[in-house]
């Protein structure tokens, strides 16, 4: 279509959001049956959507499928095929000129492949003879530590517990994951405070909250089904806030596509009454803000003989450090409080008042919090606040993280960990019977490090498009390519197999829409939601080619084919998942009785100890922990004049592109833009429609040879000093040494940024 930019004056959803799915599956999908089972998605004996991890909920209404669902399943479900006469026509080199649109469009793979660097193309091979080669490839290597395992989170609970038994009996701990990118200051962060790296809400907590605050993410592009319950806040009553550098329209108002009265009449129902839009980086100091009024308003209320407004027994109970946190805060200086956060003392005396009138809270974050070189100390400030009031382990309240794709919770669960527990790996012994390795492993950033610095060999990718994901795309993109091995599994074409190896194998893996015939019967795999449901997903559709293997099938295939002498049965566990299962139970003893639990319609909640009052810390209760200071990113854009945050667009899930078009934001037929603030772009002598230059800066504010070149400028609701543009080809402006020293995760939203206009 022809680019353009024009004001959107929707709401979220309504008639653009079903006509943006008729678009999806016209360009995508076959009529017929293909579409038919788009209306067996999340329901209990369907499969599960392969976009977000937003639960299920438990009485759903005919269909529970949202815009971005429905992208993910045509976009996963298309008729397209790239096959060996397309990879014969069409060089390595000549594809890496493609867009990353146009690189996956051309449709779901159909045969192994194996790169030949005579010709620059993939060619065919048959699926021993590639399991084979890449086997004795691995018996290889005297130093296993030398090979990088790594996993994208749509992979099932199923694939992924033998994917990490591969690589432990193979001999390595080093597990690069998706998580790594997104939520592992959740995992760290939620951990220290409150014993477990996992939420503590539910779906049915929603129904009572009295106020629900998201903070640094966006529901309309990100988690589309999560629209449908804050509408039903609003509706009863609830209040929601929204605390966000941009305003972003599934923030605002909804319309639900499956009400006849708003879609009809044109109406739509408000979801946020109070939008604070923090500048970037400023979200501790915000916190801490609205931390201290609680506090002053407490100790005025005592003095005063009213009711308390800290929850004073909880606290006594429960917690543990609130003398420290309460020193930390009140020393804290106003005029630095809203010098960083962006926000006036008044807006945040608004948002303090409404929590403390708020019986029942829940805060749900996104990667506005997560992706900062304090991320883990973002979060643990969340729960800080929701502490002060008891607001977690009640009906009603909690921490909500904002999982991305369908199983990264999972996989985390069943094993794809770095740091892995002496208690796991004792029972992986006890179950299989070989000693698993007890050195920690590399992550995402160590993983590339490694690969950059040539002193990995190996790379395994369990789906997705890592060195396009990670930052500083100069170093991963020589990274991969210094490797002898790297195997790619995939349903589409990306950027990341491109970047080839000595040896390089690209298997084609069924989706999560179709039918995953094995020896003993048509299968099902299991996914855990961002609310620790876990549930069945069973394929429905006709594979798009006889030669696809499941993912459970191509980890058994070259487990058998480097370690000849394994412990673990591997056929067995392919021909039925339900052994699979059974493995894991024998490991993870939180999954009980979970063949017969999967069975019932809508799955099982795995226990979360916080959610109960039980804290698995070293103090034995939930920790209130301080912060160093109230920059979110020290390292070097405290004094930077404009910072760059990346976001997705609506047409985007992830490194996947549906269309060049990011309706919410009113750009449609390309990416190539910068948002900005009227009041920021009269400061920096730009205007709407100008072209220009972003040059990443560096530790001494300097300009760096990090460049993004000749975006469009596009005038938007964002605070000041702020810029935001698009994920991933803004990743090479952070370089890869910018991440949270806790959790390693690279800081994508807070980028020093310098704005050159194009003469």
């Amino acid at each position: 279509m022809k680019s353009k930019i024009e004001e959107y004056t929707g709401p979220a959803g309504g008639w653009g959001a079903l006509k943006a799915v008729a678009q999806a599956i016209r360009g995508q999908m076959e009529m017929g049956k293909d579409i038919i089972a788009m209306f067996d998605m999340n329901k209990p004996t369907g499969f599960d959507c392969p976009g977000c991890a937003w639960p299920d909920p438990k009485h759903s209404a005919s269909f529970d499928m949202c815009e971005n669902g429905a992208k993910a399943v045509s976009w996963e479900a298309t008729a397209k095929r790239a096959t060996p006469e397309f990879f014969a026509a069409n060089p390595v080199s000549e594809l890496l000129k493609w867009n990353d649109y146009d690189l996956e469009n051309e449709g779901r793979l159909t045969h192994p492949m194996k790169y030949d660097a005579t010709t620059d193309t993939y060619r065919v091979i048959e699926w021993q003879t590639a399991f084979d080669e890449i086997g004795a490839i691995l018996r290889r290597y005297d130093d296993h530590n030398t090979v990088e395992f790594y996993t994208s989170g749509r992979t099932s609970n199923e694939a992924a517990f033998l994917y990490q038994l591969f690589a432990r009996e193979y001999g390595t701990n080093n597990f690069p994951d998706c998580s790594n990118m997104c939520h592992e200051p959740t995992s760290v962060g939620l951990a220290a405070a409150i014993g477990l790296g996992k939420g503590t809400v539910l779906l049915e907590d929603f129904d009572q909250a009295d106020l629900v605050i998201c903070i640094g993410h966006n529901p309309g592009t990100n988690h589309p089904r999560m629209l449908s319950s804050l509408r039903a806040v609003s509706k009863r009553g609830g209040t929601i806030v929204a605390v966000n550098p941009l305003k972003e329209r599934g923030l605002e108002r909804f319309t639900y596509p499956q009400d006849p009265v708003e879609m009809l009449t044109l109406s739509s129902t408000k979801l946020a009454s109070h939008y604070y839009q923090v500048r970037i980086g400023g979200d501790i100091a915000l916190l801490k803000g609205v931390m201290r009024l609680v506090l002053e308003q407490h100790k005025a209320a005592v003095a005063a003989a009213k009711p308390a407004i800290l929850d004073l027994d909880f606290i006594e109970q429960h917690t543990h450090g609130f003398a420290e946190l309460e020193q930390d805060i009140v020393s804290t200086k106003w005029d630095e409080i809203i010098s960083k956060s962006g926000i006036s003392r008044e807006q945040i005396e608004e948002l303090a008042q409404l929590y403390i009138q708020a019986e029942r809270t829940i805060i749900c974050y996104g990667m506005g919090i997560t992706q900062h070189q304090h991320g883990t100390q973002n979060i643990q400030q969340l729960v800080n606040l929701l502490l002060l009031k008891g607001n977690i382990g009640k009906e009603g309240a909690g921490i909500c993280p904002l999982r991305g794709h369908s199983n990264v919770q999972g996989d985390r669960t069943v094993g794809i960990t770095e740091k892995p527990s002496a208690t796991m790996l004792a029972n992986i012994e006890k179950r299989f019977g070989f000693t698993p390795p007890k050195e920690f492993g590399h992550a995402a950033v160590a993983t590339m490090q490694a690969l950059f610095e040539g002193t990995s060999k190996a790379l395994i990718c369990m789906g997705g498009n890592l060195a396009v994901a990670m930052p500083d795309h100069d170093a991963t993109y020589a990274g991969m390519k210094k490797l002898e091995l790297a195997v790619h599994t995939a349903t589409k074409l990306n950027r990341s197999h491109l970047l080839t190896a000595k040896n390089t194998y690209l298997m084609p893996v069924l989706g999560r829409t179709e039918i995953d015939m094995q020896q003993s019967g048509a299968q099902c795999v299991t996914v855990e939601d961002s609310m620790s449901m876990v549930h069945a997903s069973r394929g429905m559709l006709k594979p798009a080619s006889p030669l696809l293997k499941s993912e459970c099938a191509i980890v058994a295939g070259l487990a058998k084919a480097t370690l000849p002498d394994s412990k673990v049965a591997w056929d067995e566990l392919v021909n039925d998942y339900d052994q699979i299962r059974d493995a894991i139970e024998a490991v993870f003893p939180d999954f009980k009785d979970y063949n017969a639990r999967i069975r019932v319609p809508g799955g099982f909640h795995l226990v979360n100890p916080a959610a109960e009052r039980r804290w698995v810390t070293a103090s034995g209760k939930a920790n209130f922990i301080t912060t160093d200071s109230l920059n979110e990113d020290p390292q070097d854009t405290q004094d930077s004049e404009l910072v760059l945050t990346t976001v997705r667009s609506h047409d985007q899930y992830n490194t996947t592109i549906y269309s060049m078009n990011d309706r919410y934001r009113g750009v449609f037929g390309r990416r190539d833009v910068v948002f900005i603030s009227a009041a920021e772009a009269e400061k920096q002598g730009v205007k709407a429609g100008d072209v220009v230059n972003l040059i990443a800066l560096g530790k001494d504010m300097q300009p760096t040879y990090r460049r993004l070149d000749k975006l469009t400028i596009v005038v938007h609701d964002i605070a000041d000093r702020c810029l935001a543009t698009y994920f991933p080809e803004s990743n090479n402006l952070l370089p890869l040494d910018r991440f949270d020293a806790q959790s390693g995760i690279p800081s994508y939203k807070n980028i020093p940024i310098k704005l050159e206009k194009v003469a």
